[in-house]
């Protein structure tokens, strides 16, 4: 099995309203030569074209075979991990990761299911909505002088850091099994259960949103922060499958009691 069809085909690049179509040529040569291939734009300003495939250089074909989507949602949803890119610090913190630390527990998760590295807009990156879509945000320590990296520079470098623990898990393999993994990569156990992928996830967090507004803790016209910082809570604990069945059946339990206590108000 080549590396291309290997666990770091469940390593995906999601490329969110790239403005220009040169940057993704660029950034689809860089993924091409870290070995990476699964490449998605996520509502593209400018679509590849020529440009695009003269920067892409040998790696047309992951250019060719890029999923464009609508959403940053569409794009992660069957992922069971997603880090954001982060040029900057935001008024509300959330889990960091160093980029070395990123490459390790991308590749670490990649075993079990997709996991997705998200890059916004070259002049705004992500926007608040879209990071908290992710469960960690990675920075790149770049010279607080002069911290401007392009698109491609961006991915190129955390592709590195991704390829680089993907090496170094299959030679620990190597040594501990006495054979080359890379021709059969096995299903790791990260704990007792899988984490919910990001569907599922989401669905959580409606769910609990609806909940709080149904027993009146949120007020729908002025929700305030709640929500995003519930999401920053739960993604802290990352919750595994079993976890959020539990919460959710709390929720649809406290949900009951609420109706039932609205019909009781009524009959006075």
């Amino acid at each position: 099995m080549s590396e291309q069809s290997s666990l770091l085909s469940n390593v995906r690049i999601v490329l969110v309203n790239t403005s220009d179509c040169r940057n993704i040529g660029s950034a689809a040569r860089a993924m091409k030569t870290m070995g990476l291939s699964e490449l998605i734009l996520v509502d593209p300003i400018e679509m590849p074209n020529g440009q695009a495939q003269a920067l892409a250089a040998g790696a047309t074909d992951v250019l060719k075979n890029a999923k464009v989507v609508a959403t940053l949602a569409e794009a992660i949803s069957d992922c069971g991990l997603v880090v954001g890119t982060s040029a900057r610090s935001r008024t509300l913190p959330w889990p960091m990761l160093e980029p070395r630390g990123c490459g390790e527990k991308l590749v670490e998760e990649a075993y079990n299911f997709p996991v997705a590295l998200v890059f916004g807009r070259e002049s705004s990156g992500l926007t608040n909505d879209e990071l908290q879509l992710c469960h960690f945000h990675v920075q790149i320590p770049a010279n607080p002088d002069y911290s401007s990296l392009n698109l491609a520079m961006a991915v190129q470098t955390l592709s590195y850091e991704v390829r680089t623990s993907f090496l170094i898990d299959q030679q620990k393999a190597f040594q501990a099994k006495g054979e080359n993994l890379s021709k059969n990569l096995p299903k790791k156990t990260l704990d007792e259960d899988e984490y919910p992928i990001m569907d599922e996830t989401e669905r959580f967090y409606q769910h609990f949103e609806d909940a709080l507004k149904e027993t009146g803790f949120i007020t729908p016209s002025h929700p305030g922060l709640v929500m995003t910082k519930l999401r920053r809570l739960f993604n802290r604990a990352r919750p595994d499958v079993k976890e959020v069945k539990m919460m959710r059946g709390i929720l649809a339990s406290v949900q009951r009691a609420a109706k039932a206590n609205d019909k009781e108000a009524n009959k006075e």
